[in-house]
């Protein structure tokens, strides 16, 4: 028998381009959408199982995402590429411009999916990790996979099973799964490869913002004393320095893409002005901002 999701969901400005293609399966119910939203669209979305939001675009600029209210979109945080989103979860979001978009939406059997996870990780465990949300901008392969899940929605001319078979690996892809590494790391007192990617993920989702210690602990559900103790086991080095050091690794990568001025660049990044900027930069990189662009374009 096809599952059929059940979600309340409620949109402002939100249209879609072209007719929403979806198709049910025993274990989930796959969606994708090609839409449009307008500066000030809003939506707010809740289901009682546990769903997978992917987008075929980068949407971190346009869309504001909020799982506390509908008044805390506007300063809350971007939305990335991809989501899982627990059962129960509620999420609202706000787009600050006009945008132009594509996603999958895979509403998971909460059932299944734990009964999938259970022999390998045990019952307790996979019962932790589908109730943790996960977001990730950065796909690599998961890509491949959702396009593949997408041409299994429109075209039924293989077994349903074949769907299922990458609904698992895209939600097994995006799940923070413990492994080996991270049962090292806990031993011996640092953070995980999932905990250095949501903290890259933070950053870089926060440009024009230095986050305190206590932001950044709170990002990986540890106190703030803990999380400075395991960083520094971690990466030698403090959430602040390393913070700053991926700040002056985004501003090398914008000076050579965009011919901002420094100015422009420096507010961008959350620096003071451009003074602060070339003094932190110089810090880094031996040289100015303006001089390090000139080599890189020269070279």
């Amino acid at each position: 028998m096809s599952y059929l999701h059940s979600m309340t969901c409620y949109t402002h400005g939100i249209r879609p381009t072209q007719p929403a293609r979806w198709r049910s399966f025993d274990a989930m119910c796959g969606v994708f959408w090609n839409a449009q939203a307008g500066a000030g669209a809003k939506g707010y979305y809740s289901s009682p199982d546990p769903r997978i939001v992917l987008f075929f675009n980068d949407v971190s600029r346009h869309v504001r995402i909020s799982d506390r209210s509908e008044e805390s979109t506007s300063t809350g945080r971007p939305m990335l590429r991809a989501s899982y989103v627990p059962a129960g979860m509620p999420l609202w979001t706000r787009f600050t411009d006009t945008h132009e978009f594509s996603h999958l939406d895979l509403h998971l059997r909460g059932d299944w999916l734990l009964n999938r996870l259970s022999p390998a990780l045990g019952a307790s465990t996979a019962r932790t990790v589908i109730s943790r949300p996960v977001e990730a901008q950065d796909l690599g392969d998961l890509t491949g996979i959702a396009k593949l899940l997408v041409s299994e929605i429109s075209d039924r001319s293989r077994n349903p099973l074949f769907a299922e078979s990458l609904a698992l690996s895209l939600a097994t892809g995006l799940l923070d799964l413990p492994n080996e590494a991270e049962d090292q790391a806990l031993q011996f007192g640092g953070l995980t490869p999932a905990n250095m990617r949501a903290l890259r993920d933070l950053v870089e989702g926060n440009l024009g913002q230095r986050l305190s210690n206590a932001a950044m602990a709170d990002a990986v559900g540890l106190s703030e004393s803990w999380f400075c103790h395991a960083f520094k086991k971690t990466t030698g080095t403090t959430p602040q320095h390393w913070q700053q050091e991926r700040r002056v690794g985004l501003v090398k990568s914008d000076l050579v893409e965009c011919d901002d001025s420094l100015a422009e660049v420096a507010a961008r990044f959350g620096f003071a002005d451009q003074a602060h900027l070339t003094r932190v930069f110089r810090q880094y990189e031996g040289t100015t901002p303006s001089a390090w662009r000139r080599t890189q374009r020269a070279g």
